[in-house]
């Protein structure tokens, strides 16, 4: 029976580090990533010397396989195409301490890795977001960042403002954040659900500036702006409606019963004047909208409820998980104890 890629690395490189020291991926959806794989490969593993770098091959058609293998980097195939089916198999194939995610199109900073796994462990962090800083218009361009704006602004008016970058595909993650996210998302609004679930829990998260530069010759993008734009938001609805029930079905119910009382209005002045409802379907609406106006907030109470106890599971279970590894600290150091994370990046820091 043949093993699967991912476990036969793995359990190399059990053998090969210490005991004490962090096990770090470095993961990369790909998609027809032929032309810029291979660079980004060769940064990573530049940039973090002690991270084993994973592909995961979305059933492209070019060469992405080959090129990332011949680079260093162990190759999956994940034909379920979509980034949120990539990253949910990445998350629940592989084991590690410390996970950084990135895309495969060479446009994000390899080399601003060390500097966000040092501040994760050092500050005991679940999450760096890396926001992206614009390096020039062709790699960020207008209308994705009006898009961006948008998006974090509603985000974080629904569930608090701790991010300037929903979006970004960068990031670096604790086991327990890894491990504790139930990912539904099939394509890009993947950064949505990660953004919300760290939010949701309230997680200690921080987020750091980084390059953005556009992408290597013959590379394209895969983003489509008006269709995946509307994913993105479907699934800030679909979020707000699980986890802020009350607020959503209030929303409804308010419209429902606003609308209700406008048109009940001009049927009052009618029968105040004259003792006669005239327009009698008219009066039925307005009842059976009012009606559906109670109905949602009562839907949304309910639930609110349901939703609280889903939030404990939740926390419960992230709490299980161990906490990132730790940086040096002034105790550690005066004991002449060896930091860890600081011999696995120290070349790199």
């Amino acid at each position: 029976m043949q093993r699967h890629p991912v476990h036969e690395s793995q359990a190399a490189l059990a053998a090969v580090w210490q005991p004490e020291a962090p096990r770090i991926a470095v993961l990369l959806p790909c998609y027809n990533e032929e032309a810029a794989i291979a660079e980004v490969v060769r940064d990573f593993r530049k940039a973090l010397p002690q991270a084993q770098v994973y592909v995961y091959d979305n059933a492209s058609s070019d060469r992405t396989s080959e090129v990332a293998r011949a680079a260093g980097a162990t190759v999956v195939h994940e034909p379920l195409r979509g980034k949120g089916n990539v990253v949910r198999r990445m998350f629940a194939d592989i084991e590690a301490d410390i996970y950084v995610l990135a895309d495969g199109d060479d446009t994000y900073e390899a080399a601003a890795a060390p500097k966000l796994i040092e501040t994760l462990c050092r500050k005991q962090l679940d999450m760096i977001n890396a926001a992206r800083s614009n390096t020039s218009e062709e790699a960020y361009r207008p209308g994705h960042q009006l898009g961006n704006f948008v998006f974090t602004t509603l985000i974080s008016s629904l569930f608090g403002k701790r991010f300037n970058d929903i979006l970004s595909g960068y990031r670096v993650f604790s086991r327990r954040f890894v491990k504790s996210f139930p990912a539904v998302a099939q394509g890009f609004e993947i950064e949505t659900e990660l953004t919300v679930h760290a939010l949701e829990l309230r997680m200690p998260v921080d987020e750091v500036m980084t390059a953005y530069k556009e992408r290597p010759e013959g590379s394209e993008s895969k983003l489509s702006t008006f269709k995946d734009g509307f994913r993105i938001l479907r699934t800030i609805v679909r979020l707000t409606k699980e986890e802020r029930p009350l607020a959503f079905f209030s929303l409804i119910g308010g419209i429902l019963g606003l609308a209700s009382t406008v048109l009940a209005f001009p049927l009052l002045l009618t029968y105040l004047d004259t003792g006669l409802v005239p327009r009698l379907p008219t009066a039925v609406l307005v009842c059976a909208m009012m009606i559906l106006g109670f109905l949602s907030l009562a839907c949304g109470l309910i639930l609110d409820s349901v939703s609280h106890g889903r939030r404990e599971m939740k926390r419960l279970h992230y709490l299980s998980l161990p906490k990132p590894p730790e940086w040096i600290t002034p105790e550690n150091q005066s004991s002449g104890r060896q930091d860890p994370i600081t011999s696995s990046i120290s070349k790199t820091v």
